[in-house]
């Protein structure tokens, strides 16, 4: 069964594919099924633009289709920059520019008071003249959350990862997302935790055991 991931952002296609393996679907990227569509985000939640761009794909492509909206949320920036995440500095999108605008934000904020957390939510979409996928009917649409709380740091720390990762300490560590081996980050990330609640649903529908946190 083929599962079209809704992304064209080699970071998360690499964590959705080691935290997908295993199951009996084929996950297939838009340049394999022919695709190429931009997906305005235009919700204020990221369940409406990671719903926006599964059903965009979904009803593109004829297949169900994967999409997740993703973003940081800093409590002293009252939840900025939240889903305006990717785009924060602007046009064109730039990790190194958003990065640096909430270091520069929070330039005068303690160290007591820079928590924060990453959120993820992941939509599945079924294409409206398809069949049902995985307990999703036709024109359907499931999500699935996840959150990782932690603090920023005041300057970029590691290799590793994308957006702001070399800035995010989860709670608990003194590595940043960036630092931390991709298996390990895996295990903390707030996508890891909304793509094991959704293997965990196909798992059930499927019929094949889920992995193992």
């Amino acid at each position: 069964m083929k599962l079209l991931i809704a992304t064209q952002n080699a970071g998360k296609v690499q964590e959705l594919r080691r935290l997908m393996a295993g199951l009996p679907v084929e996950p297939l990227l838009p340049a394999e099924a022919g695709l190429a569509l931009d997906v305005d985000e235009t919700g204020t939640t990221f369940e409406a633009n990671a719903e926006q761009k599964a059903r965009a794909f979904a009803e593109a492509s004829g297949l169900p289709a994967l999409a997740d909206d993703s973003g940081l949320v800093v409590d002293a920036l009252d939840g900025r920059p939240g889903v305006r995440s990717a785009r924060y500095a602007g046009e064109p999108r730039s990790d190194r520019r958003n990065l640096e605008r909430v270091l520069a934000e929070l330039a005068d904020v303690p160290d007591g008071r820079r928590t924060a957390r990453f959120v993820c939510v992941a939509a599945l979409a079924v294409p409206a003249g398809g069949a049902a996928f995985a307990g999703v009917p036709p024109g359907g649409v499931a999500w699935f959350r996840g959150t990782c709380e932690g603090r920023l740091g005041r300057e970029p720390r590691g290799s590793d990862g994308f957006g702001y990762d070399p800035i995010f300490l989860p709670t608990g560590h003194d590595r940043t997302f960036a630092e931390l081996p991709a298996v390990e980050k895996d295990g903390l990330s707030h996508r890891g935790a909304a793509l094991r609640a959704l293997r965990a649903h196909l798992a059930g529908r499927l019929g094949t055991a889920p992995a193992q946190a």
